[in-house]
């Protein structure tokens, strides 16, 4: 057997008895120790016997109905009482994240949800909960949903809603895509445009990866096109900058606020859109604290995003 596999045994060995050989050690009497745990002595007994037994070592010296500890016993209770007290922590951290008033969600979201939209979700969450507690990420979609595989998040808001074997997905709202120009753009002072007009455009768009990427190129196969990029990024408001710079035009959700030197245009002829939903692992059980936010979030549905500023400019 390999020495990975002998301390797997041991430790299946040690476990049950660990918190039984505390007793008797602070309590330097069997019988005592046995009334504390509320067990019988003889169980208590025989646990000590087969522990010293599988360790192969004398951790107690005996003294008719006393006990004392061996060097080797005051050795392993160090130890021993270490790794109750880790145990009891944990245990503690997870009944407090669980606590349906002051419970916690790990709770990840698109960097385009950051700026308004998840700060007046939880606002309006916390009105009712106010002492639920949230562990935040930030972050593109395939990662979050990589980190929600992993169990690190509890809930995420992602796009495109996947669809995929180990996840539950529910659609909760949409953002029309718009086309980001210069103001000084020769489709500046248009208000819509189809995006095969585009063909000879120069973008600025997302890196490979991002969900947004992925819309922005499956729109373009649709138009006809293959786009000719200029720069890939990862957030959409350094892309809407590099728009305003003149470094090429861009395909992304409509601002919070409106941002000076560039024009916005609605995207006809084809279903520009990207849908945004909430994502969580099939089969996983939800603490209160987590049912509680995924519920006010399906009750969110076609509401999920705060009202856009007017963006669209000039006549077609």
């Amino acid at each position: 057997m390999s020495p990975a596999g002998d301390t797997e045994d041991m430790v299946t060995l040690l476990a049950p008895r660990l918190s039984y050989f505390a007793a008797v050690a602070r309590a330097e009497h069997v019988t005592r120790a046995a009334h504390e745990l509320q067990v019988p002595q003889s169980t208590l007994s025989r646990a000590m016997v087969r522990l010293e037994q599988d360790l192969g070592v004398d951790l107690f010296a005996r003294h008719g109905r006393t006990v004392s500890l061996t060097p080797a016993g005051r050795t392993f209770l160090t130890s021993v009482e270490r790794a109750l007290g880790e145990v009891e922590k944990a245990a503690e951290s997870v009944r407090a994240d669980a606590d349906p008033a002051s419970g916690k969600v790990a709770f990840g979201f698109l960097h385009t949800m950051g700026v308004e939209t998840v700060p007046g979700l939880i606002r309006a969450f916390r009105a009712d909960h106010p002492r639920i507690r949230f562990s935040l990420v930030q972050n593109y979609g395939e990662a979050m949903l990589e980190r929600l595989r992993a169990g690190e998040l509890d809930l995420c808001l992602t796009s495109p809603v996947p669809d995929e074997p180990g996840l539950v997905a529910r659609r909760l709202d949409e953002q029309r895509l718009r086309l980001v120009v210069p103001e000084d753009h020769r489709l500046a002072a248009r208000k819509r445009v189809r995006l095969p007009e585009l063909a000879d455009e120069t973008f600025v768009t997302l890196e490979p990866g991002y969900g947004l990427r992925r819309i922005f190129d499956d729109l373009c196969a649709e138009a006809g096109f293959k786009p000719r990029v200029a720069f890939e990024g990862e957030e959409a408001e350094t892309l809407r900058g590099l728009v305003a710079a003149g470094l090429g035009v861009a395909l992304l959700p409509p601002p919070t606020v409106p941002r000076p030197g560039v024009v916005e245009l609605t995207v006809t002829g084809q279903r520009a859109v990207r849908e945004i939903g909430v994502a969580w692992l099939d089969g996983h059980p939800d603490t209160p604290p987590v049912a509680a936010f995924k519920n006010f979030l399906l009750s969110r549905r076609g509401r999920l995003l705060p009202e856009q500023a007017d963006v669209e400019q000039g006549e077609q």
